[in-house]
């Protein structure tokens, strides 16, 4: 497909023209823009140009979707037209991270650690819970547990008691591999960083103060240097301060030591330096700064527990908008790790719900058959634990929701906070989050659940409506106020506009043509797994279908092949995305994963080639699931038909179990 000259000249002048752009790059769908000034980009005159199919701003990346394909050629024009250099992702990735403050900088440090341990922690958290309904009194018999009731089940609790808390026993290995990762060392090392904190020599962190007060405390005698000889289980300070020292320690080491005695030389002395000083200066000063931190919490917890109910449970929609989220992750590792409980995750959960119930809402006051669908489906999502649809998608659109949703969110965390409802783990968010609460608060729990569905909802639906009645009658009063011949005339031409633009006529007409003379095309699924609406997808180019209608599936397996029989239309480089396309002339992407072009094709192994012709069900490419999950991307792909393909009349989206080439996800109606 050609592209305007004049169309890449407008996107440039759009974004600031070239001397605002400092470096730019683009991936499989858009153009990813680090600018000097990002307030002079001029979203209007992006929103009308033809080649643009969406914009926003993420992580200090200016990012303009153009569509798979497409978006080489108006990448390649744009670097004619500026004259500039072309760049890398890592480029532009880097440079974008410069221009955010400290604070973003912090944040985004933590959720790279973080993020990526979450399954492990997850999973802890849900067995813990299993356990809990085992083991806790009161739950199905009057102050007595299951395992009492029926001896024949403790072993059995026992054992998943085990399993359970491994994640949380040796916590510390999993921040130090994550966090030495993330700094630039081996991640070998930092496993081991993390075992030498919580070696079985070491007194456990837990039983500190009882030794404290019983004068038993163990030591290392240093020639005279008395070095209290504790380990730091469910502690997040010390590993990640130790972490950080590793990792440039490593580096520097590297960088000096030569090639033919690395093995012998860099890791023995950074392991030996970072240890000693883990256990005489780094582990003593952040454990006292993590019991701080917990101590003040829990006071400000104990004493003002409404007031920090309302605060957090109201504002934390606020914090997923920042993404100052992310920072309340080691927070809550660190209280679940010491205290054995957090009592910010179930506010947490709630918020998650609040947003969608407004999101839900929505469905009853918007009158646009696409938002319509956008909010039931980003509704879904939120119920299930992820927000960011529904925040960005809908709610924070149109503000009120989003406004109802933070209400209703601190109305259930004072709820909370009042009754000491706790969690046992992070990462189960939305309606299953009930599943990381001690059972024996499931009641108030349930109830916070029914006041962050009901409150935002009736609260968005009422003053959805009353707004809308509102501007109904400001347009009657309008009309009213035009003399009667003009009105005539003008309600003549309202009543012609209605039936050339009125959504519901449109579709009437098309479903019409379409019986008579529409060919159509399955597409099959090119991966097994679940098959979701693209609204559930994490990145607004996708969910906001800002490049093309489709589908997304939750992959269980590790295999892509081909829907159709189809020409290998464009293999993208870093092999995580292909564009395949049928003898009609219909091309379809498909993109694993999200962000995955920063692997740079590690993980992926791609088998065929462009202008290659395939069959269905022939092998496409493989993808390593551990190597994209513990590089913290989501897995999920989606399935696009582009834009602009003007072949295209209609497209259907089956959701559900899907196996690949033997349930279809897309059903294609073409034109003729």
């Amino acid at each position: 497909m050609a592209i305007d000259k004049k169309q890449v000249e407008e996107i440039v002048r759009a974004v600031g023209g070239k001397e605002n752009i400092e470096a730019a790059t683009h991936c499989v769908t858009r153009l990813r823009f680090a600018l000097y000034d990002e307030s002079k980009v001029d979203t209007e005159s992006l929103d009308q140009n033809d080649l643009v199919k969406g914009q926003f701003s993420s992580q200090g990346q200016f990012q303009v979707v153009i569509g798979p394909g497409l978006v080489d050629k108006v990448y390649d024009e744009m670097i004619q037209i500026t004259g500039g250099d072309r760049s890398s992702k890592d480029d532009v990735k880097a440079v974008a991270g410069k221009k955010q403050n400290p604070i973003q900088r912090a944040i985004k440090t933590l959720s790279d650690i973080f993020i990526p341990i979450l399954p492990a922690i997850i999973t802890a958290g849900l067995l813990l819970g299993i356990n809990n309904i085992l083991t806790g009194p009161g739950i199905f018999f009057d102050g007595k547990s299951l395992v009492d009731v029926y001896p024949a089940w403790k072993d059995l609790a026992s054992i998943i008691n085990t399993i359970a808390s491994t994640a949380f026993t040796f916590l510390p290995a999993l921040i130090g591999w994550a966090a030495v990762k993330r700094f630039g060392g081996s991640p070998l090392l930092g496993i081991v960083l993390g075992l030498i904190l919580v070696h079985p020599d070491l007194l456990s962190a837990y039983g500190y103060a009882d030794a404290v007060n019983n004068g038993t405390v163990p030591t290392w005698n240093l020639f005279g240097w008395e070095i209290e000889k504790i380990g730091y289980q469910g502690q997040v300070l010390p590993v990640l301060v130790s972490a950080y020292l590793l990792a440039k320690m490593e580096i520097f080491l590297n960088k000096r030591v030569h090639d033919s005695i690395k093995l012998l030389v860099v890791a023995p002395v950074t392991l030996l330096i970072t240890g000693f000083l883990a256990f005489t200066i780094i582990g003593p000063v952040t454990f006292a700064i993590a019991n701080a931190i917990t101590s003040g919490l829990i006071y400000v917890y104990d004493s003002y527990a409404a007031l920090g109910g309302l605060i957090y449970g109201g504002l934390y929609a606020l914090l997923v908008i920042t993404g100052m989220h992310h920072t309340f992750l080691a927070v809550d590792v660190q209280l679940i790790g010491s205290q054995g409980g957090t009592f910010l995750w179930p506010m947490l959960a709630l918020s998650n719900i609040a947003q969608g119930s407004a999101a839900l809402a929505m469905m009853l006051v918007l009158r646009e058959k696409k938002m319509r669908g956008l909010a039931a489906t980003s509704s879904v999502s939120a119920f299930l634990g992820v927000t960011e649809p529904a925040i960005f998608g809908v709610n924070i659109r149109y503000r009120y929701p989003f406004i109802f949703g933070m209400v209703g969110s601190a109305i259930g965390g004072v709820l909370l906070t009042m009754n000491n409802v706790q969690a046992t783990s992070i990462g189960v968010g939305g309606v299953p989050g009930f599943l990381s609460i001690f059972p024996d608060k499931w009641g108030v729990f349930f109830i916070g659940m029914a006041i962050v569905l009901v409150v935002p909802f009736v609260l968005t639906v009422l003053f959805g409506r009353a707004k809308l009645r509102k501007e109904d009658r400001n347009e009657s009063n309008e009309t009213v106020a035009e003399p009667k011949a003009a009105t005539s005339q003008s309600a003549s031409s309202v009543t012609s506009s209605t039936a050339k633009t009125d959504p519901n006529q449109r579709t009437r007409s098309a479903a019409q043509v379409g019986d008579e003379a529409v060919n159509t095309l399955e597409i099959m699924a090119p991966l097994t797994g679940q098959a979701v609406s693209l609204e559930q997808v994490p990145d607004p180019a996708f969910a906001e279908k800002q490049m093309g209608e489709g589908v997304a599936i939750e992959p269980s397996s590790n295999v892509v092949v081909a829907p159709f029989d189809a020409q290998v239309a464009h293999v993208i480089k870093s092999k995580h995305a292909v564009i395949l396309e049928h003898a009609s002339g219909l091309q379809v992407l498909i993109h694993v994963g999200i962000n995955t072009v920063s692997l740079k094709g590690e993980g992926f192994n791609m088998h065929v080639e462009a202008g290659e012709h395939v069959k269905a069900g022939q092998k496409l490419l493989e993808f390593d699931r551990k190597v994209i999950e513990d590089a913290g991307y989501p897995l999920i792909t989606p399935i696009i038909i582009p834009d602009g393909q003007d072949m295209v009349e209609r497209v259907e989206v089956t959701t559900g179990d899907v196996t690949s080439n033997q349930n279809g996800v897309l059903k294609v109606h073409l034109k003729g």
